[in-house]
This record gives structure tokens, sequence and C-alpha cells, in this order.
């Protein structure tokens, strides 16, 4: 389960399972606004009536007596002051007014990543209170028990505060006013402050008069001395009639200061002077001291957000109350989360494409189901971070519909680590400054990527110390560490659920393993020992050569010593050698991303979408047992990531978390993928691998790339893939990149449906050969195909669909786009439900094609007028020669009609049965290959009534020929049909 609910802070340097006391005295971590807020109403009246009882003097009196001159004012000096005041405490209400509606336009803006769920999405609308319990420093420092769920869940329960009772009494009575509020990364403190600000900008919050946000970040920007006065109307210029009156009046005011941890704070007199007066210029920090000591502004309540690392940066005695925010340990709140979340109506609505409310809704109750069962997906979503996660990517699998897709799966998890860790420096006081995100791509990328390829999920706590800890040497970098142990680490790592290993980790996220293992790579972290000292040793002697060479550039010229230039001249063919063996590098980066993408033992997994959905939603059925020896690890996302985080776009977000990837190196990395990826995906993919090669290539973002890999494929095999809206948005997507013909696209028993070929009307035309069969295409989707057929661009030579409820009304359709296409030269019907009066619509419209050769009407239900009618037209028609009749309701005399119009009298073949006269037909082994495939979605009664059918009839006829090869033949033919019969009757077939 998710560490984000612990209370405690810190891991001791002999165990990674216990939380330690000592916390380390310095961090870092910037605020970031994640959600946003709704539209403000109209508040206020409360905050007048507050500010304006301090006045006993009317409004027409003080109007009377300011009137007066200055000789009324001598006399009767409170009279105008009260009036001053009063106007004063006006002026101040519309301000508080005005500061509320502008601080509610802020936060409503949301981020890019909220602007998937739609414009009406607010953080007002959806926003699920976390758990908040409430603590003590001592608490805090005290060891904790073995990091398992049940303790996480045990302590999450007890001393539960709401955010409303914050400054309440404490236990002894007092008056709490200075309240800290602290949890890892991703437990939600930010969108936290968000919500309570959105709050009071709505009347919601009465405890205070005025709010005045803070964020430490920009506070710690700027060192130049400053007044608080100064500092609010720098901020908030509507409040500069309001800041004269603070220390002075009543007002209730509150101060937040979120992200404390990126202060560097001196408690110390020495170190802080005390400053009581709001218009004295001090450094920012020494605002936000003497805010804590209560030495300015006194009555002021202060709330503080902080990492864990920085709580004791407070002394305890300036701190009324701790509060740590522990998440959605409570599986409910994940529920409402989710329902709130998934149910919006914004959600099933993309491009004017609506999902109906009951996916939604059955989306919902899958993912509760899930829940419930306390899978490892319960123990991420212990984080609000991780829930967010979970339903933006439930978002891109189920909402997307439009081409291309407005988003990569990279960059949902990339967009992810952005809004967690944008701008966060593991310890805002170590000299090297190194950001969050590095760090972790360094440290907690290498135990991801030695899982991967190891084929490991679960980490032992050795594990995590040769990765965490052999390279310490420095007190600094155990300082690095140590912080990150109790902030970070446990937004990546989490207890296993799994019975019997409790006491190990897996990643809170399983495809973050994935993600942080391609980031690791790409980022060029995987390196041996002589890679990192040759690259030192490289720079050092590249900038020593150019600082020598000028010298004795200028030497030479005063003396003759010729040989010095080509010393130093030696000394720069090092680092030009290196740069050229440092090249090797993209092309193993490239080398690990063909071998893990085309991985053989991998080709009949399902695909990484399908992978992703299961992860996520459970897979329905029985549990696994217990004893049950597990499957093996897939690591399938490992090179979609790789290439997904080269992309462009992610670089540029991974730039501002300072893990850089150069344009060259892309460049570098993408020329030598052409060597390798390509020519690896010119052999025969099964259809699995094949749509994650074209989910690579979507994630990739690199048009020219895919466009000569795509040229490659003539053939499409994605038969048995459940097409999504999002697969098929990917694939017509990657295959938009060209305009090549595709020799055959097989899309059969891919769960197809219309608003499915709407999406890949563009492919669709491009397709020589079209396999549709077994999609449950009914007349909506024959509608699509006409259109298809009616295109002046359609390329569809043969197409099949059949085993589809067509039925007559799609006919219909087929027949109007049969009559005006110029292509098609093969059409399969088979088992499409027509009926007499679908085949009758048809040969009706033949008349008007000039191009069909072959027509499957087999297994349709026709009697013999609307068999022999479709005949009568065949023989008439220009190019049609052959249709497939068999398996229908033709009696003995339509069969008899039938074979009188064969071939070599009329010009078509009419197959309808195994015989032909007193010979078996040339495509018998057609006929029954045709019912073997097809067995498994038809009626098996009514196939044995037509297989008993076809043997009297193949026995009648070997009775009625005399020629013994005729006769041999035909006892070849029963025997296959009686084997068939047998398998049928015992249910093997």
């Amino acid at each position: 389960m998710s560490r984000a609910v612990q209370c405690q802070s810190c891991l001791p340097w002999g165990s990674w399972m216990q939380l330690h006391g000592s916390l380390p005295r310095s961090r870092g971590t910037p605020s970031v606004y994640l959600c946003a807020a709704s539209v403000p109403g109209t508040t206020g009246s409360y905050f007048s009536r507050k500010i304006l009882r301090t006045s006993s003097i009317s409004f027409i009196r003080g109007c009377v007596h300011y009137q007066g001159g200055n000789q009324e004012r001598s006399v009767r000096p409170s009279s105008s002051r009260h009036a001053l005041s009063y106007l004063r405490n006006v002026a101040s209400s519309d301000a508080i007014k005005k500061h509320q509606k502008s601080l509610s336009a802020w936060f409503s803006h949301q981020p890019n990543e909220e602007r998937q769920f739609g414009p009406s999405f607010s953080v007002d609308a959806v926003h699920v209170d976390p758990v908040i319990r409430e603590s003590s420093l001592e608490e805090i420092l005290k060891p904790s028990p073995d990091l398992t769920i049940q303790n996480q869940l045990q302590q999450s329960c007890r001393q539960v505060i709401s955010l409303q009772n914050l400054f309440d009494v404490d236990c002894c009575g007092r008056q709490v006013k200075n309240v800290v509020l602290y949890g890892t990364v991703g437990t939600g403190k930010s969108t936290l402050i968000k919500k309570m600000v959105v709050d009071w900008c709505h009347g919601r919050l009465p405890r205070f008069e005025l709010l005045i946000p803070f964020s430490c970040e920009d506070l710690s920007h700027s060192h130049a001395p400053i007044s608080l006065r100064r500092l609010i109307t720098k901020k908030y210029q509507h409040l500069r009639d309001v800041v004269p009156i603070l220390g002075t009046s009543n007002l209730n005011v509150l101060f937040i200061l979120n992200g404390l941890e990126r202060l560097n704070l001196d408690f110390r007199l020495a170190g802080t002077e005390l400053c009581c007066d709001p218009s004295e210029p001090v450094p920012p920090s020494a605002i936000v001291v003497n805010l804590l000591r209560k030495y300015l502004l006194p009555e002021a309540s202060i709330i503080v957000t902080t990492r864990p690392s920085a709580v004791r940066r407070i002394p305890g005695k300036y701190v009324g109350r701790y509060a740590e925010i522990c998440g959605f340990s409570d599986t409910n709140l994940q529920k409402l989360y989710f329902q709130m979340r998934l149910s919006q109506p914004s959600c099933s609505v993309q491009d004017g494409v609506g999902s109906s409310s009951g996916e939604q809704e059955n989306l919902v109750e899958m993912l509760s189901r899930n829940l419930e069962r306390h899978n490892q997906i319960t123990a991420a979503c212990f984080l609000p971070s991780y829930c967010w996660l979970v339903c933006t990517t439930l978002h891109f699998l189920y909402f997307t519909k439009m081409v291309p897709p407005s988003q990569t799966l990279t960059g949902i998890y990339t967009s992810f680590l952005r809004l967690n860790f944008s701008g966060e420096v593991l310890d805002s006081t170590d000299p090297t400054n190194i950001s969050m995100m590095k760090y972790v791509a360094k440290t907690v990328g290498k135990l991801a990527y030695e899982g991967v390829m190891s084929r490991k999920t679960c980490f032992s706590e050795d594990d995590l110390q040769r990765c965490f800890e052999v390279e310490m040497k420095t007190e600094s970098e155990l300082n690095l560490l140590e912080v990150f142990r109790s902030d970070v680490f446990r937004f990546f790592l989490s207890p296993c659920v799994q019975p019997g290993k409790e006491h190990t980790f897996v990643f809170t996220i399983p495809a973050m393993q994935e993600y942080l293992a391609a980031l690791y790579v790409v980022l060029g972290e995987k390196k041996t020992l002589a890679q990192r000292v040759g690259k030192e040793l490289s720079d050092v002697v590249g900038k020593v050569s150019e600082d020598v060479a000028v010298v004795v550039n200028i030497i030479s010229k005063v003396l003759p010593l010729r040989f010095l230039p080509v010393l130093f001249n030696l000394l720069k063919i090092f680092p030009r050698y290196f740069s050229r063996l440092s090249g090797k590098d993209q092309d193993a980066i490239a080398h690990t991303m063909a071998e893990e993408l085309f991985k053989e033992e991998d080709y009949y997994n399902d695909d990484v979408l399908d992978q992703i959905n299961s992860s996520i939603l459970g897979v329905e059925g029985p549990m696994r047992h217990p004893d049950e020896v597990p499957d093996d690890e897939v690591f399938e996302l490992f090179p979609i990531f790789m290439g997904g985080i080269l992309s462009r776009r992610n670089r540029a977000i991974l730039e501002q978390l300072g893990c850089s990837i150069k344009n060259l190196a892309a460049f570098e990395i993408a020329k030598a993928m052409k060597k390798t990826v390509i020519r690896n995906s010119r052999k025969g993919l099964p259809p699995s691998e094949l749509m994650d090669y074209l989910f690579f290539l979507h994630e990739f973002q690199n048009e020219r790339f895919t466009a000569e890999a795509i040229r490659s494929l003539r053939t499409v095999n994605l038969s048995s893939i459940k097409m999504t809206p999002l697969k098929c948005s990917v694939l017509a997507s990657v295959m938009g990149t060209t305009s090549h013909e595709v020799e055959e696209l097989n899309l059969s028993s891919c769960n197809l449906d219309t608003s499915s070929l709407r999406i890949l009307f563009s492919v669709l035309l491009r397709c020589k050969t079209l396999h549709l069969q077994l999609n449950s295409l009914g007349p909506d989707a024959c509608k699509e195909i006409r259109n298809l057929l009616l295109h002046d661009k359609c390329m569809v030579s043969s197409l099949r669909l059949t085993n589809n409820p067509v039925g007559e009304q799609g006919a219909q359709y087929l027949a109007e786009g049969l009559a005006g296409n110029h292509s098609l030269t093969r059409l399969s019907l088979l088992h499409t439900a027509l009926g007499d009066r679908g085949a009758e619509v048809l040969a009706q419209h033949l008349a008007k094609n000039q191009h069909l050769q072959e027509l499957n009407l087999g297994y349709n239900s026709l009697t013999d007028t609307a068999a022999l009618q479709v005949v009568e037209v065949a023989k008439k028609h220009a190019t049609l020669d052959k249709v497939h009749l068999y398996f229908n309701d033709i009696s003995e005399d339509g069969k008899r009609a039938l074979d009188s119009l064969r071939m070599d009298r009329d010009g078509v073949r009419a197959l309808v049965f195994l015989t032909a006269g007193t010979d078996v037909s040339d495509y018998w082994s057609n006929i029954l290959n045709v019912v073997q495939k097809n067995l498994p979605f038809w009626d098996r009664e009514r196939v044995r009534q037509h297989l008993s059918l076809i043997l009297q009839d193949l026995e009648s006829s070997r009775r009625q020929t005399a020629n013994p090869w005729r006769k041999a033949k035909f006892l070849r033919v029963e025997s296959e049909v009686k084997k068939m019969l047998g398998k049928l009757q015992h249910g093997t077939l």
C-alpha cells in the first residue's frame, strides 16, 4: 500500500522498512497549482458587516460633521475620525470583494492536463477532501512500525480532523494560530489549499474575513528587503485599501504559505532580527519567520504546507497544530473520486462524438470492483495524484475518438510528473541544487531498469540498498538520500500486497517502472565505469587543451617552438575520439529499443493497451490461487516509452524537470533506429505485436520516421485485436502519414462498430483486400460501407463481411454501394441474415455494377425463388462468373434448376452443393473448409442438418453413376462429411 499515508517522515540507514526519527534540516519543494476553481458568485456581505460594526456613527452624521469645516473638525475630532474610518472600512469591504473575485478567477484557470475533462470541469465540482490526521512533533520524530498496508490503514484512521477544524482550540484549550500541514509528494497539499481558497472566495470559510495566499517558491526567488504591506500590495493590488488597517482592526486574517520547504528559514535572533512593523523592509524569509513567531501581526492565523523533511525547520513552540495529509486511505474516498471524475458529462463527449452513460457507469463499476479486491491499485490510489493518473489513463483509453489522438500515453506520464515535480529541487539548501526528477531518474530509474532487465517487479531491501546507497560517498549525498527517503520514496514505491511478499516493494503504478527505466536509458545514465571516467576525462582534457593551445600559439610566434603546437593538437584528438565513441551510445539505445520491442517471447501476449486496461480495471473471472505459479512479467511498454520520451513535446517537458535530452541525441537515436527497428518490423508480426508496433510509432511522434516505417507494411493483420476507438485512432493516424496502397487489411473479430468505421474511413479507402468479418456490423455500419464504396478514391477490390448481422436494410445500403462502385471484384456476404428480400435487393442493383466477379450469399436462408433470381441476373452480368449459394434452403427442384445454369451453358458457376449432377463439385473442399472455419459462429444444429442433407445427396449421386473413378471421388467426399458430422456430434469440432 502506498506510503503516502504514513505520518512519519524518514527512513533509517540500516533499513528501508522502517521510518526514522531524525529529519534533515534542509529540503525544498515549490508550490504547483494543479487544479482549478469555478467562477465565483456574489459574496462579501458578511465581511462588510464585520468591518462596519466597528463604527458607532451613522453615515449621515458622519457626513454632516465632515462638511462642518476645520472649526467643526477641531471641535469634534472623534466624530470626523469615525467618519473617515467608516469610509475607509467601506472601501476595504469593496477591496475584499474584488480580492475574492480576483482569487477565484485566478484559481479557475485549468492546467492543460485538466482541459481534457472538458470546459465545465473544475476543482469546486469534483473535489474530494483527503484524510487529514492530527499529529505531533514527537510522533513525527519517533520510529515507525514496518511499512505495511495494515499499519497505514490503522494510522490514518486515528485522530482524523477536518480542514474546517484545523484552527479549533487544542487539547489544552489554547487557541491555535499556526498550523503546519505536511505530506509527502502526491498527497494533495496544493490541491487542498486551492480548494480552501475557492471555498473562502465563495463564502464557505466564514471564520476568516481576509485570506492571503503566498507561494514560498515565489518568495524564495527574491532576497531584496521589502515590507509586509508592500509585499501584499505587490501580489494583490486590490488590497491596497485593506493593508493600512492590518494589525489595527479586528479583521480576522489567514495567511497561507504553500511549499515552505523552498525557504531557508533561520529562527535564531542572530540570524533573523525581530520585526513587528508591517511597514519595515526586511527580506521575505524574515517576514515569514516573524509571522510565525507571532511578533508580526500576532492575531493573524497561518497555515503552512510543507513536505515531511522540512517540518523541523519551524521550532515546535511556534506551531499550534501539526496535521498530516494521508491521501485517500479510505477506499470509499477513492470510489467517490472516480465516480465524480469519470461521470462528468464532458468525459463522454469529444469532438461531437458521445459515449453512452451506461458505458461510463460500467467503467466506474469495474473500477470499484477492482478496488474492493484490495489489489495493488488500491495501494496506489492512497495517493490522490495516482487517482488522477488512473482517471486520465482511463479517459485516454475509452474516450479518445479523434484522429490523430490529442495525446500519447507517454505524454500522460510525463505531464503527471510535471504536475508533481515541476520546478522541484530535492534540497533547496544543497549546493548541487539537483532537480528532484533528475535524482529520481538516476536512482529510482536504475532500480526500474534492473527490474526490467531481470523481469522483476518486487524488490527486496537489498535491492534498494544496492541502487540507492552503494555510491554514497559525501555528506551531501547522504543528506540528499535522507530527504528523498522521507519525501519522495513512497511516491514511487509501496509495499507489495501479495501474500508472503508484504516486506517487499513494488512500483506504485506498474507502468511507472517501465517509464522510469526508459527515462534512465534515454538520458544516458546506463553507462559503464569506463564510460563515466572517459567522459569526465574528455571534458577536462578538452578544456585544458583549448586554453593551452591559445597560449602556445602566442608563444610560437615569438619563439621557434614548433613542436609544442603539434604536441597540444594531439591533446585534442582524445575528446574528438571519445565523442565518436560516445556516438555508439545512441546505437546502443536504438538496439535496446528494437530488441525489447520485438521480443519473440512476448509475441502472443495481449497488446499493451489491453494490458494497461487490465492493470487498472482488473481481469474478470476467478481469482488466481495463492499457490499457483504466476505468469512471467511482461515489460512491453518499456521500449514504447523509450520512443515516446524522444518526442519533441515530452523532451520539452522533461527539460523543465531538469532532465535534458538534446536535439542532436534524439536525432542520432532516430537515425540509428532506422537500421534496427524498421528492419525488424518487416518480419511477420502477430496481430498483438503489430498493434504494439503501431502504438510505438504513434508514441514516437516522428512523422518522417513513421512514414518510412509504414511504407514497408503492405499487409496489416490485426485479426482478433479488440479495436477500441483509441486503437482505431492510432491506426488511422499512423497509416495517415503516407498515401500508399495497402494490399490487405485484416480486421476480422475486432469488435468494430459504426464509429470505428468512421475513424478508419481514410485507411479503408486505400485497402485492396478488406476483411471485416465477425464484427457485429449491422445496417448502420453498412451505411458507412456504402459511403466507402461510392467514394471516388475507393481502392477496395475484395470485401469480406462474413458473419455480420447485415440484414435486409443493410443489404439495401450495400446494393446502393455496389451500383456505383468501380473497384470491387469480390464480395462475401456469407451468413449475414439477408433472407430472400435482401438477396432480391442485391439482384436488382447488380445490373448497374460492371466489375464484380464473385459473390458469396451462402448460409442466408435463401429459397428457390431468390436463388434463381440472383443467378438469372448473374448470367447476364458482364464479369460476374461465380455465385456461392450453399447452406441455403434450396429444394431438390431448385437445385436441378440451378444445375441447369452451369458455366458451360450460361457462363456462371452456381456453387450450391458438393455435387454437380452425377459428379463431385470442383469446389467441394472449399465449401467444407468454409464450414469448418465458421462453425464456431454458426448454429451447430442447423449445420448438422445441412451436412446430413449433403451426405444424402452424395450417396444418391454415387448410386446414379456407373463410373468407378467418380464413385471413388464420392466415397472420399462422403468420408470427409461423415468425419465432420462425427466430430460435430461429439463436440470436438
